[in-house]
């Protein structure tokens, strides 16, 4: 399993519902679909695998995402996903963050960070940086995390936040609603056989920014801890 390689016919599949995106061809195809995820869960499985000598993943697996698109409140109505994705939590109150996987012809993207976290968490994360950005500049400022990520990515407000001068020196930090790294990788590097191992190289390289943010969300305004 420490050598799983993503097999080139579960990319057809998804070439292929990308252009037959209808319940008729889903159902004459799928037993294809079900060789198309087994195959995936086998290497997310080895990912967790993987990563269990250098994180704790919660349940110690990692959750693959349904294939059907809930259209009830979309303009968009094909009933199916086109890509395959997965995600891994990481275990206990004190480690925070996630890990993300991406698989789709020409979007494949290893990802990981805080999507939208919740209001009072994400007014910790704000004062925190307020009262002192430089250890986040510092690691966004890693050679190791721009040669994987080059940037935090995640989406921000136009403007500052309530109780934030607009003119704080941290606001282009201060304005984020998610804070988010990703990696993306071509066709033939997710179907080569080193895969694996820069998925996980990619995770482990995110290790500084968890760290940081869980350091920050575990304790209060004075560094005591909460948890």
């Amino acid at each position: 399993m420490s050598n799983y390689t993503i097999k080139k016919k579960t990319f057809q599949f998804l070439k292929n519902i990308a252009a037959n995106n209808n319940r008729d061809w889903f159902a004459e195809n799928k037993p294809v679909y079900q060789e198309a995820l087994e195959d995936y869960k086998g290497f997310m499985e080895a990912v967790v695998n993987k990563m269990s000598f250098h994180d704790e993943i919660e349940g110690n697996k990692a959750k693959v995402f349904r294939i059907y698109r809930d259209v009830r409140f979309s303009k968009d109505k094909q009933p199916y996903k086109i890509n395959f994705a997965a995600g891994m939590q990481r275990a206990t109150k004190l480690l925070r963050g996630g890990y993300y996987m991406n698989v789709q012809p020409e979007q494949n993207f290893v990802g990981g960070g805080f999507f939208q976290p919740e209001k009072d968490d994400l007014l910790r994360i704000r004062k925190e940086i307020a009262a002192d950005d430089v250890p986040l500049r510092e690691i966004i400022a890693h050679p190791t995390f721009q040669e994987l990520f080059g940037e935090m990515g995640g989406n921000k407000l136009k403007t500052a936040p309530r109780n934030f001068p607009k003119d704080h020196p941290a606001i282009d930090l201060i304005r984020h609603k998610s804070f988010i790294l990703g990696k993306n990788f071509t066709d033939k590097e997710v179907l080569s056989e080193s895969f694996l191992d820069e998925a996980v190289r990619t995770y482990l390289g995110m290790r500084p920014f968890f760290d940081y943010f869980s350091d920050v969300l575990t304790t209060d305004d004075n560094g005591e801890l909460i948890v």
